[in-house]
């Protein structure tokens, strides 16, 4: 066995070994950043504190000549060590990942010293008399080493919470606690073997203090990692609580069993237990407070969001809802929706879309009275309950639609769209809120039955309209399979000979029981339910056929098929439009392709881009309706348009207002030949209309005067006739506007009333929009 100067110099050896172990400490410290760096570095100056302490202490009990007990040796290592095991806490406790807030660290400390009271307890339990299990080796003479006891206590203490409740990284967060408490343990062990001159006990310091400070430098060097908070304050058990109190109960019960008595040791113990309990319960009240007040609170929030539209900030339906219930008045419900809005989400995008439900919202809320409630159904689809008498709720519903069809501005581009509008009345009855909402959603159908942007009010016949609607849309998803469908054809003739060069092919539908059934009235029911693209693809399937036939009999014709905006914006349509014409042997010049007026609403690059593929193929486009939807003799120069067909309301114009007959016809005929496009007038009745659109210059037209739309076998009776007649081709691939062409900055807006382009005529007083739709 070694001499007692030999083990004191091991120690003094064991304990230089830790100056590495503070150095790799601080050198992490400057390594780190954010919150790791400070925990690191506080770590670093408790390692070189403890260490600082204990080599001195190691060196004066070489040096010194005082013989034992060195009480005020002892104290002053216990003193300096404590000092740094105290930092080597703080340091642990700032570590990321030991706690997720400063709230949750005061609570591992508190639930520390519960558990280290109880260790402390039941240590004095061990150590006192009468049990006294270290014999005369109880440091009785030595007192000061009760500070680093109660630290190395502590220590552990804090350990056990961290492994219980730290967050992640949780083992590097325990380790260093652990390796804390070895350094506690170290302080204890060296200073009561200097007071007692204890040698083993020095030495055993000595290898645990270097020991201790290692665990902690290794430890840190992942503890700044990302820390990912887990878990919650609610989720802890009351373990903590309650194992420490049954082993101080029982300690006592032992200790008084015994003999032994209750001293200052045994009380102060029991006392830190007491306050730290009563501290942690204190925490622990704080908390069912705060989270009571916080579940209040999202209790109040969730239910005003279950009541509100998130995107709009409107009321939903069920705001709609409560509303309706709370108010006791006789009020008007109105109900919204978006015309084409589906499109717009198809070719621009939801982000778009949301845009521009958020500036519906907007507008509807500025158009609000006090008391009156906007809320937003779902989709596109909005409503407003407000006060007054139907007739009110009509002329207001009349200023929304204005408002709701202004253009919306979105990334710098136009959005262009209408809405449809129902008015339904309510009643004071609380329990009529499903009815009303009910009626205001048939009339809001109505409306879009009967053309959209426009308002209805509910009658009591809609329900049996409705009825209709849905059996159409039973029985359209089998009149193909069941050959209930058929083509007509109406010739397109070249003016002024008047011979056909041509047909639009027409959609007809004969039921059984239905009877025959109106295009204007089924092709809205295969827009809304989907079946347009299958109908759609059938039409142009035997269109093609038909063109076929023609063409092998000689017939030198072409046949234009009208598109509906949901098959044009479909995947791969011009694909779909080339193979039809290759797999039927029909030269792509002679199918014409009829777009409507109103897909220039949409979205103008989309639509340009879109038809770009479809003339690509080779095919035709007609700009059907022109006159009267959003489009612009200004759009004109960059829609890859060939064919301009002039609405029939223009060629209608009362031929008495004005001293000339229909003065739109001779502005948009001579616009679209300088724009170099062939213009086709349909909807000629009459022999004064034809001869109107003759004086103009119009080459080509389409009308009741030329014919109705008659099976294929008839009209090709009429192109054998005039056979040996000679024909007039299709016209050539639009190419860039002629020279002399109208200039951009001559935009001349064709929409609804035509007001715009009669402001470029001669003033009138008795000159007025006609009221009628034309021929058919």
């Amino acid at each position: 066995m070694q001499s007692p100067s030999g083990m004191e110099l091991a120690g003094l050896a064991s304990l230089l070994v830790a100056v590495p172990a503070v150095a790799l400490l601080g050198n992490s410290g400057r390594r780190h950043t954010g919150a790791a760096r400070r925990a690191h570095l506080v770590l670093a100056a408790g390692g070189a504190i403890a260490t600082g302490a204990a080599l001195a202490g190691m060196l004066s009990v070489l040096i010194t000549t005082a013989e034992p007990p060195r009480t005020t040796l002892g104290t002053a290592v216990a003193a300096g060590t404590a000092i740094g095991v105290l930092i080597l806490l703080i340091g642990t406790a700032m570590l990321p990942g030991a706690a997720e807030s400063p709230g949750a660290a005061l609570r591992h400390l508190l639930d520390g010293l519960v558990i280290a009271a109880a260790i402390w307890f039941v240590g004095w339990v061990l150590i006192a008399r009468p049990t006294r299990i270290l014999g005369e080796a109880t440091p009785v003479k030595c007192p000061s080493v009760l500070i680093p006891t109660g630290l190395a206590v502590i220590s552990l203490g804090l350990t056990i919470v961290l492994a219980l409740h730290a967050h992640r990284p949780r083992l590097t967060t325990v380790r260093v606690a652990g390796g804390v408490t070895l350094v506690a343990i170290a302080a204890v062990a060296l200073a009561g073997g200097i007071c007692q001159d204890n040698h083993a006990a020095v030495l055993t310091g000595a290898l645990l203090l270097p020991a201790g400070l290692f665990v902690v430098a290794r430890a840190v060097k992942v503890a700044d990692r990302p820390v990912t908070v887990v878990g919650d304050v609610t989720d802890r058990s009351t373990a903590y609580a309650i194992v420490p109190m049954v082993a101080m109960v029982g300690a006592l019960g032992y200790h008084l069993a015994r003999g032994g008595s209750f001293d200052l040791y045994g009380f102060l113990g029991a006392s830190v237990e007491g306050f730290a309990l009563v501290g942690r319960q204190y925490l622990a009240l704080r908390d069912v407070r705060r989270y009571t007040l916080e579940l209040r609170s999202r209790e109040a929030h969730f239910r005003e969001l279950a009541h509100t539209d998130p995107l709009t900030g409107l009321a939903n339906r069920r705001g709609l809802q409560r509303a309706l219930r709370e108010n006791e008045q006789s009020r008007v419900l109105v109900g919204i929706d978006l015309d084409g809005f589906k499109t717009v989400n198809d070719m621009r995008g939801h982000d778009v879309g949301d845009a521009v439900l958020k500036e519906v919202g907007q507008r509807l809320r500025r158009n609000l009275l006090d008391g009156d409630v906007a809320a937003r159904l779902g989709g596109d689809e909005f409503a407003i309950l407000m006060r007054g008498t139907a007739d009110e709720a009509m002329l207001t519903a009349h200023r929304l639609l204005a408002v709701l069809g202004e253009p919306y501005e979105v990334d710098g581009n136009s959005v262009f769209l209408s809405a449809s509008l129902g008015v339904a009345n309510t009643g004071p009855d609380p329990a009529d809120t499903g009815d009303i909402i009910r009626d205001a959603d048939l009339a809001l159908r109505y409306a879009k039955l009967r053309g959209k942007n426009r308002v209805e009010r509910y009658q009591q016949r809609y329900d049996e309209l409705l009825r209709r609607r849905g059996t159409l849309e039973a029985e359209l998803r089998h009149a193909i399979d069941r050959e209930q469908l058929r083509l007509v054809f109406q010739p397109v003739v070249a003016l002024p000979s008047v011979r056909p060069v041509g047909a639009e092919a027409l959609l007809r539908w004969t039921h059984p029981t239905l009877g025959a059934v109106r295009p204007d009235e089924f092709i809205p029911v295969a827009e809304e339910s989907g079946l347009i693209n299958r109908i759609g693809a059938w039409v142009l399937e035997q269109a093609c056929i038909q063109l076929a036939e023609w063409l092998a009999r000689g017939h030198d014709v072409w046949v234009s098929v009208n598109l509906s905006p949901k098959e044009l914006h479909a995947a791969d349509y011009a694909g779909q439009v080339a193979d039809v014409l290759e797999r039927h042997g029909v030269p792509p010049q002679r199918l014409v392709l009829e777009v409507t007026e109103h897909a220039v609403a949409t979205d103008m690059e989309e639509l340009i881009s879109r038809l770009t593929e479809l003339r690509g193929t080779g095919v035709r486009i007609a700009l059907d309706d022109f006159g009267a939807g959003y489009s612009s003799l200004g759009q004109l120069r960059t829609l890859p348009v060939d064919i301009l067909k002039i609405d029939h309301a223009l060629v209608a114009e009362p031929e008495s207002r004005t001293g000339m007959a229909a003065p739109l016809v001779d502005v948009v005929v001579n616009m679209g030949h300088r724009l170099g496009l062939e213009v086709l007038a349909e909807g000629i009745g009459t022999p004064a209309q034809r001869a109107v659109v003759e004086e103009a210059g119009c080459r080509l037209g389409q009308g009741s005067l030329f014919g109705w739309g008659v099976p294929a076998e008839h009209l090709e009776a009429q192109l054998q006739t005039l056979r040996q007649s000679p024909a007039r081709p299709l016209p050539a691939p639009r190419s860039a506007p002629p020279a002399d062409a109208a200039p951009r900055s001559q935009v001349v807006m064709l929409g609804p009333g035509m007001r715009q382009l009669r402001a470029l005529l001669p003033s009138d007083p008795g000159f007025v929009a006609p009221t009628g739709e034309g021929p058919q």
